[in-house]
């Protein structure tokens, strides 16, 4: 009976847990990203360009593969 009122007052509250856990976890990410490195930023913005490059070469790519399906699609159903 003892054992059991022991371990019922050393619990703490579930809020009070669940905020300790989560301000902890919050504490590791801020320490492991101030371990980061960051670009510089002619360099992320260089690479911003590569990326935005890319992404605009196969929009022209799809786009134009799409509008050649399509035509064939209506060409193909025009023969009807």
């Amino acid at each position: 009976m003892e054992n059991e009122k022991k371990t019922a007052a050393k619990k703490e509250n579930w809020f009070k847990r669940t905020g300790k856990a989560i301000g902890r976890k919050c504490k590791e990410i801020w320490q492991e990203l101030k371990k980061v490195t960051w670009p510089k930023f002619g360099v992320m913005l260089k690479q911003t360009g590569v990326v935005f490059a890319v992404v605009l070469f196969f929009l022209v790519i799809l786009t134009a593969f799409d509008f050649g399906l399509s035509a064939l699609l209506e060409l193909l159903v025009s023969i009807k």
